[in-house]
């Protein structure tokens, strides 16, 4: 039997309802924010990806999906959309723009990294970007956006956890005691990071493995060892959160797996889960991603937020999406009305934006009820002979089991006014 490849999963027509809910409040809340959407491709050069996420990463190292096209190019299949949006930003001129341009988007995102609960190598990424600007009240702008969008979804029971890991002036000197710290620690930890020693030692904060993660809660903190630029635009960050009322903890060893991150990085966690893949969105300041790909100098922020495992913790509440009230109403005959009615009755409804279904032909009227049960329909019309002959049909609640008797002609305004009266 022919199986989805391992790390991908299809979207069945009863997950549908979430991931449009997803969708849908993602887009509301951009726009409230004065975001605008771009579209981006599923492959770039690969060279954007190695020199903007950094050859370092284990994203470059071992999880990207590259493959040679047939003009000899090498292209890689998109693992993550920030560096896209930013060569976007340079291809089409956007820094001549008023700034800061505010972009959000939805991608599939591909990474091959062990399948988990919510973690896929084929996932799909609602990402949100704002370029331009270096002031730290739009590092709040987009905390905000993100905790507004969250909320939106139900998911209330979060903590956002904030840190910043400087710029490469207070990086280098950082770097160095970050070193000196763990130098005698080193045949204690874990391969990985006995190859982040010299190349990448920020990334040594962020190791999930048992081995190492002791090591870091005694690590030496970044935000001690900030230049005095990155401690004001830190402080100014806090105190902008506090300002709107937004709650966060101050998590040291949050520094993103990716290199192009520089002061301001964040996720946020839902409190009811366990485990070592539990953030559901995560971001910051990339101020040197631009111009490191070949664009002019431009500061930047933005945050990702995989619509996966979103799905998931809002279905592990137990929540219900707005497009859980959209139940089918069923149109059924009872004996041999033509089935030009249904069908005509069918077009009435539908021309009043109501989801409308009819059943398969050549059933029996038990059978027509028990489609209509396990399609959840909110009601069931009845077309009968004698009925139809008499101008009216039967309208059955499916909820309360009532079943009332209506003018044929007045069926699209009944249907209307009884979903309203049910959703009020």
């Amino acid at each position: 039997m022919p199986r989805a490849p391992r790390g991908t999963n299809d979207v069945l027509p009863a997950q549908q309802h979430y991931w449009e809910h997803v969708e849908t409040e993602a887009e509301s809340i951009c726009k409230i924010f004065g975001f605008d959407r771009i579209r981006l491709p599923m492959f770039e050069d690969s060279s954007l990806f190695v020199r903007g996420i950094g050859e370092a990463t284990d994203v470059v190292e071992k999880e990207m999906y590259t493959f040679l096209d047939r003009g000899g190019d090498s292209l890689t299949l998109l693992p993550e959309g920030t560096a896209s949006v930013c060569r976007a930003y340079i291809q089409h001129g956007m820094h001549t723009m008023v700034q800061p341009v505010r972009l959000f988007y939805f991608s599939p995102i591909f990474r091959y990294e062990r399948p988990q609960s919510g973690r896929y190598r084929q996932h799909h990424q609602f990402g949100v970007e704002a370029l331009g600007s270096e002031d730290p009240i739009i590092d709040a702008e987009i905390i905000e956006l993100a905790r507004s969008f969250l909320n939106r979804l139900g998911l209330y029971d979060t903590t956002l956890f904030v840190n910043s890991i400087g710029c490469p002036t207070c990086r280098v000197p950082y770097g160095k005691i970050l070193r000196e710290y763990y130098q005698a620690k080193l045949d204690t930890m874990c391969q990985d990071c006995q190859s982040r020693y010299s190349r990448a030692p920020l990334r040594l904060l962020d190791c999930k493995k048992p081995t190492c993660q002791p090591l870091a809660l005694d690590a030496p903190h970044t935000i001690d060892h900030l230049c005095s630029d990155c401690s004001q635009h830190w402080e100014q960050l806090l105190n902008y959160l506090s300002a709107i009322n937004i709650p966060f903890e101050i998590r040291h060893s949050i520094v993103r797996g990716l290199d192009y991150y520089t002061k301001t990085v964040f996720e946020f966690q839902p409190n009811n889960e366990a485990g070592s893949q539990t953030t559901i969105l995560a971001g910051g300041r990339y101020d040197g991603l631009i111009s490191q790909i070949g664009g002019p100098s431009t500061p930047a922020i933005g945050f990702g937020s995989g619509i996966e495992r979103l799905v998931m913790n809002i279905q592990a509440l137990q929540a219900r999406s707005p497009a859980d009230n959209e139940r089918p109403v069923v149109i059924t005959a009872a004996g041999s009305v033509d089935q030009h009615i249904l069908v005509q009755k069918a077009a009435e409804l539908r021309s009043q934006n109501i989801y409308t279904t009819i059943v398969p032909s050549g059933k029996s009227m038990k059978a027509q009820m028990r489609y209509a049960g396990a399609i959840n329909a909110r009601f069931v019309i009845v077309l009968g002979e004698q009925e139809l002959s008499s101008g009216v049909i039967q309208v059955k609640d499916m909820d309360s089991g009532s079943q009332e008797e209506i003018s044929a002609t007045s069926l699209p305004g009944h249907i209307i006014s009884r979903l309203q009266s049910t959703q009020s």
